[in-house]
């Protein structure tokens, strides 16, 4: 046990400071500034409440008024242990504002999903680990990956983007280590999480064998498939629309240079799921190069050559940046998934190459934060960064994954492989 902590001391220390921090700028820090109520995550109060509701069978109710649940339900699942507990312990999860300034519920839900979102940093860690990142090399890694991961978890609340994304990576590594039938299921739960990953899925699906795509299809897909049938016997219509139209409001949110062109709804909103499905088209696109210029180099069973693994990361984190490239209306935290990703090949390569990477995904962090809704000084900065962040991670990234040894169980504190 001392030494599997040892090995994830980053990341362990990563997850307690953003804990920390995430509730000292949710809660006290506001006070500093003379604001009586909190600084909470509303949309996390929608997806408790379709948690709650889980948790007591109410799979109709997941989807209804007030959650706003847009994704899979494996959304709401993630939740329902400190739904369980809430309910227990009787706190109200009325939304936070002039009549709820301080919720109760958040002292107790609040760490619970940013610790859930801390998985993302577990899997960027164990991969930089198996590329042969070096011991301190993965300490500045962790702290780049903890700041960009504020956003999603103690600003937005949205834990699913975070554990949909370290699941994800973790079934790279597993396709790494030549463990497929792992890699398929770990996929099929983040798929069911957050299905944002859809769009590095078939950079993925590219490298595998054509007898084991079936396998892996099947196991991806489960998850979702059954979750999805739960919700739409008990109410199809709301589920349907929720899932299928995505709606979104510019007025809220960011407007892009697509917002024009989505298809309107009523309260102002746009349909995001026309868009997404494009996006979904674009990212098969890039599986095909990728196949073409990689499916030569990877067995059809034991380990992929690291070099080919940190390829196959540059190219999944451009295809989740698609996501940010085209949506029709942009939050806050949806250039993460691509930032957390990028971040690892980043690694592979020199100090200053990594500090470079993790001053740019702060940067576009910061960016992302600003309340501006003007195209050109919120949206285009945005997705300039998220290019030169690929274009720094990208660089010379196949000579040194290819002299970085693989790493499994050893320690070396003095700068060397754990």
């Amino acid at each position: 046990m001392r030494e599997r902590l040892l090995r994830r001391v980053f990341p362990l220390v990563a997850s307690a400071g953003l804990i920390v921090v995430g509730m000292f700028t949710t809660t006290w820090g506001p006070a500093l500034l003379h604001r009586t109520e909190w600084a909470l995550p509303y949309d996390y109060w929608g997806t408790l409440v379709a948690a709650t509701r889980l948790a007591h069978g109410q799979l109709g109710g997941i989807y209804a008024p007030p959650t706003g649940l847009v994704s899979l339900p494996g959304t709401a699942v993630i939740l329902v242990p400190v739904a369980v507990v809430a309910s227990m312990l009787g706190l109200s999860l009325q939304i936070p504002g002039p009549g709820n300034l301080h919720p109760a519920v958040w002292l107790l839900a609040g760490p619970y999903q940013i610790a859930l979102c801390c998985v993302a940093l577990f899997a960027a860690d164990a991969l930089a680990e198996h590329l042969g990142v070096g011991w301190w090399k993965r300490g500045l890694l962790a702290v780049a990956e903890a700041t960009a991961l504020w956003s999603p978890s103690a600003r937005w609340g949205h834990p699913e983007d975070a554990v949909a994304t370290g699941l994800l990576l973790y079934a790279l590594l597993a396709l790494g280590k030549g463990r497929l039938p792992a890699a398929g299921w770990l996929t099929g739960a983040a798929i069911c999480v957050q299905p944002l990953v859809l769009l590095a899925l078939p950079v993925i699906f590219a490298l595998l064998p054509p007898r084991r795509m079936p396998g892996f299809l099947i196991r991806g897909a489960l998850p979702s498939a059954v979750l999805l049938a739960a919700a739409g016997i008990a109410n199809w219509h709301v589920m349907d629309t929720a899932v299928t139209s995505q709606p979104n409001s510019p007025t809220i949110n960011h407007p892009t240079a697509w917002t024009a062109l989505a298809p309107h709804m009523a309260g102002g909103n746009v349909a995001a799921g026309p868009f997404r499905l494009a996006t979904i088209i674009l990212a098969c696109c890039l599986a095909l190069v990728v196949r073409r210029r990689l499916a030569h180099r990877v067995p059809a069973a034991g380990q992929w050559p690291l070099d080919v693994l940190n390829e196959v990361l540059w190219w999944m984190a451009l295809a989740l940046a698609l996501r940010s490239f085209f949506e029709p209306v942009m939050v806050s935290y949806y250039p993460w998934p691509p930032l957390a990703v990028a971040l690892i090949p980043a690694a592979t390569g020199s100090w200053i190459r990594l500090g470079v990477a993790g001053l740019i995904a702060g940067g576009v962090t910061a960016e992302g934060q600003a309340t501006w809704h003007s195209v050109w000084a919120w949206w285009v900065p945005l997705v300039a960064g998220l290019l030169l962040l690929l274009a720094v991670a990208g660089r010379d990234w196949r000579l040194r994954a290819a002299r970085a040894p693989a790493a499994e169980g050893r320690a070396e504190l003095g700068g060397g492989v754990v």
